[in-house]
């Protein structure tokens, strides 16, 4: 059953979408899904949408949000800040553990490129609550490229830093991700990772993937390539390994 829910976080309507499997049997473990950077909570390719119905396939239910400013939630873009998605992941995830359809002691989280950064950190201060974590093509060093991108001392004009093909970003953004360490802040988690990355990723290295096993998770995480894969999967052959990845690690025992 697939349907449209909402939920409130400092005044802001976020607005999402909840997946639970067919059939009576509950609570049910779930997944929290957090999208990347001027994206939304379909992805690219519906990449989300399929991931929840793949999970759902295999009895897992599956929560996508717009994060505030984005896709079809409130705020405005150009207010967006890491640490202000972080505070609606917290609150997303308390609302997914207070379901009373779901096994509070068996959800994830999954988050793509910067809704990685966000989800690294967010198991990072929430580890008990934290069943299982998926990181595909995660942002853990946008602080290092967004400072590359714009210098090392951008000129300060206005409010805005520059336009992400239409998406306004403000100097919040910047001001705020230059004081966040994606691999530091993710440490404290030890539960089970799986990192996901694609070989041929332009906006996130691959590189990335083994600095979070190595630097944050001990090299403890397990990291799949996906062999030829852009930032966001987006060819069929390659996306359908992201989702076998995916539903067969949140189901294992």
């Amino acid at each position: 059953m697939q349907q449209a829910i909402t939920c409130t976080v400092d005044g802001k309507v976020l607005r999402g979408m909840e997946h639970f499997p067919d059939g009576d049997r509950l609570p049910v473990p779930a997944v929290l899904l957090f999208h990347g950077f001027t994206a939304n909570k379909l992805q690219e390719h519906r990449l989300f949408l399929k991931i929840c119905r793949a999970l759902c396939e295999r009895g897992v239910a599956a929560i996508r949000f717009d994060f505030s400013g984005s896709g079809e939630s409130d705020g405005d873009f150009e207010e967006m800040t890491v640490s202000g998605e972080l505070c609606e992941a917290h609150a997303l995830l308390d609302m997914v553990l207070a379901d009373r359809r779901v096994d509070a002691t068996r959800v994830s989280v999954l988050g793509l490129s910067m809704g990685g950064l966000v989800g690294g950190i967010l198991a990072g201060e929430r580890p008990a609550d934290v069943h299982r974590l998926v990181l595909l093509a995660a942002a853990g060093n946008m602080r290092e490229l967004i400072a590359r991108g714009v210098g090392e001392a951008p000129e300060r004009r206005g409010d805005i830093l520059y336009d992400a093909g239409g998406d306004l970003v403000g100097w919040r953004f910047y001001d705020d991700l230059m004081t966040i360490d994606g691999f530091s802040r993710a440490a404290p988690y030890s539960g089970p990772v799986l990192l996901v990355h694609g070989t041929h990723d332009e906006s996130v290295s691959y590189e990335v993937a083994y600095r979070y096993r190595d630097e944050a998770y001990r090299g403890k995480a397990e990291v799949m390539l996906v062999e030829e894969a852009d930032h966001t999967f987006n060819r069929h052959d390659w996306e359908l390994q992201v989702l076998a990845a995916v539903t067969d690690f949140v189901t294992r025992a």
